[in-house]
């Protein structure tokens, strides 16, 4: 699991449910899975799922679902738009 705010994975923000474009860049750029643990948002690696402290994450898409929505190389607008509608389904989720 890794931190955005400190290793640039999952933040320090407002809103734990808030998924940012910096957390979809983590994830294009080497994270497996976006997940909710205990509210929070955290890009998990390759691996991480099955690790103490991503137990009972709730996955809210994964890397290779994120490439089939914006491809690899998506630009900030994009990931904008994609944060917000994961955003949205986060909350669904009830992380």
């Amino acid at each position: 699991m890794h931190d955005v705010a400190a290793a640039g994975n999952t933040s320090g923000m407002s809103e734990p449910q808030t998924i940012t474009a910096e957390h979809l860049r983590a994830l294009l750029s080497g994270g497996s899975t976006i997940g909710l643990v205990e509210g929070r948002v955290v890009v998990l690696g390759e691996g991480e799922q099955d690790a103490d402290h991503a137990r009972g994450a709730l996955e809210v898409i994964t890397r290779d679902e994120l490439v089939e929505r914006v491809g690899t190389d998506p630009d900030d607008d994009v990931l904008a738009e994609q944060a917000a509608a994961l955003t949205v389904a986060a909350g669904q989720l009830g992380g």
